[in-house]
Formats: C-alpha cells, structure tokens, sequence
C-alpha cells in the first residue's frame, strides 16, 4: 500500500508491504516530486501498481477543509484508490518509533529522500515537531497509523480457460 501527502512545493508518496509471516512493514519505494498536477503525481504512483491502495492526509495540504475534500476527490478521479489517513501526529510519531525500535519496521537503501529527511526530523526547543522537509515522514505516519489495515496480496491474475482449437484440420478427422 501506499501513503500520500501531498502539496504544491512537494508532493510525497511511500510504499509499504508487509511480511505476513513476520509481521515486518518494509519501506520499499517513494516519490519525490513537486510544482507538479495531480494527474502527474497520480500517474507515478499508479506506475508501482494501479491496483495499490493508499491512504492520503485528510487534510490534504488544502487552505480549507473544503479544499483539503477536493484535492482528495482530484486524486481519486485520477485513478488512485485512497482513504483519509489518521493524521494523529503524536501517536503516529510513537507507533512508528515502537516500530522502529523493534525491528518491525525496515527501510530500503534506496530511498534517498526518506532518509535524508529522516535524519533532519527533529522537535524544537518547546518540544514541538519541526515542520520542514517532512513530506516523506508524514506519509510513513499515515501508512502506520492508517495504511496497515489497507494493505494486500497483489491479486492473482486470472487463469485463462481451455479453448479447444476446431480449425478445419481438427474439423475434418472429427468427421472422418
């Protein structure tokens, strides 16, 4: 599954999947991207699998509540499967760390962008989380404290039935 946070100055999405027998969440793929439309974003992140779904940010970078709603609705008639995240910041922050901590939560190498903003997040002096360059670190809240439940087997492709080939060939030593 995926999660969303999205904005004009940086859009952020990061896939999750989850071993089932382990119970480990693997960050395996992000996007990075912004001063783009949403059609833009949605088509990256469709590319890793339309059939992936994602939770976004219910507040959706909107300056309204009623922006936040039509900025959701855009994405989703982008094509994109989405459900409002849980935007919880403290008890996210406290999931992840669990996480983390456990070994139940693993990164890629390969994601240059979530790491470099891992290792800028930080609170300030009065305790309060310090909102820059935190794209990617929003959306890992929303995937644990809302995408665990959202997350899937990619579906089996279906199996083609037997068709019988009657060419004229097979036609005719049939009625021979």
């Amino acid at each position: 599954m995926f999660s969303l946070d999205i904005g004009w100055n940086r859009t952020a999405a990061l896939w999750g999947a989850r071993d089932n027998e382990t119970g480990v969440i693997y960050l395996y793929s992000e996007h990075y991207a912004g001063q783009q439309e949403p059609i833009l974003h949605a088509q990256a992140i469709k590319s890793r699998g339309a059939w992936i779904p994602g939770v976004i940010d219910p507040a959706a970078r909107g300056r309204s509540q009623v922006d936040g709603q039509r900025m959701i609705e855009i994405y989703r008639q982008c094509g994109l499967n989405l459900q409002e995240a849980e935007n919880a910041v403290e008890a996210g922050i406290y999931a992840v760390w669990q996480l983390m901590t456990s070994g139940k939560m693993k990164v890629f190498r390969s994601l240059g962008n979530f790491l470099s903003e891992f290792r800028l997040y930080r609170r300030d002096e009065d305790g309060r989380v310090v909102k820059d360059r935190d794209h990617l670190m929003d959306a890992m809240r929303y995937l644990v404290m809302s995408g665990r439940d959202r997350m899937r087997a990619k579906p089996a492709a279906p199996k083609p039935e037997y068709v019988y080939n009657f060419s004229a060939d097979n036609n005719q030593r049939w009625m021979q």
